[in-house]
């Protein structure tokens, strides 16, 4: 798992430079997750969003972007 911070540009910050924001958030490997290199999640939480990714895949990846909300519900799911 990539230890450095992932930057994104604020969706408030426009094209042509200037003033912009930038956040960070860090990955974590799902704690079933075992050092085989399985199958594996790893997941960075924002205020707004969860990401979710692959762990074997994690350049430029697509990830899954669920609520808050839908994260809890889905691990209480599984629980």
């Amino acid at each position: 798992m990539s230890t450095s911070l992932e930057w994104f540009k604020s969706s408030y910050s426009g094209s042509e430079g200037g003033a912009c924001v930038e956040a960070a958030y860090t990955w974590r490997k799902s704690s079933h997750s075992g050092s085989e290199g399985g199958q594996c999640l790893e997941v960075a939480a924002c205020p707004h969003t969860i990401h979710i990714r692959d762990s074997k895949n994690t350049d430029d990846a697509p990830t899954l972007r669920v609520s808050p909300a839908t994260w809890e519900a889905f691990t209480d799911s599984v629980r």
